[in-house]
């Protein structure tokens, strides 16, 4: 899809095409108030504006959306009964977190342990941008955080999100 036809899309589509890249609905809503964009840069910026610009809550929607990392049940689980043009959302969040494929079980299952304990802490699964990763680095972040304060945490994971986001707008625009 280019910016042309998203820009032109029936509201329906678009919204859609939006909550694959950010399950706010609050952002998504607002990213269609603010169309037709003149550009990509234009909707890049407003797709950042819109997100620092929202209340706690919506982040958090946003988070819930997402599988834990190196969930692959959950993947399967949580896009399985969505209906076939959201079916990439999987596909997306799947390549995302390639870097737990090949992973040793114990860094699996150190992740399984940190993923509990952040979210034990936080009250919201471990928000990471995973493109690029390797399992151990996504291990080493999450322990990392799991050493922040609630409010400085969840300003990296709204930070994390954003840098989600935006990737997947990429992906939807390509």
């Amino acid at each position: 899809m280019d910016l042309h036809t998203f820009n032109n899309a029936p509201v329906e589509s678009a919204r859609l095409e939006l909550t694959r890249c950010c399950g706010s609905a609050a952002w998504v809503e607002r990213m269609l108030a603010q169309r037709p964009f003149a550009d990509q840069a234009a909707l890049f910026s407003s797709a950042g504006t819109i997100w620092e610009n929202l209340e706690r809550s919506d982040w958090l929607e946003a988070f819930a959306h997402h599988p834990k990392i190196g969930d692959v049940d959950s993947l399967r689980a949580r896009y399985a009964p969505v209906a076939s043009h959201l079916a990439s959302t999987a596909e997306w969040a799947a390549g995302e977190q390639k870097g737990v494929e090949d992973a040793p079980d114990a860094v699996l299952y150190a992740l399984a342990n940190g993923n509990e304990s952040y979210e034990e802490k936080f009250g919201y699964i471990f928000i990471v941008c995973a493109t690029g990763k390797s399992a151990a680095e996504m291990l080493t972040i999450l322990e990392g955080r799991l050493e922040n304060n609630a409010a400085d945490e969840l300003q990296i994971a709204m930070r994390e999100q954003e840098k989600i986001t935006k990737l997947r707008l990429e992906k939807l625009l390509a």
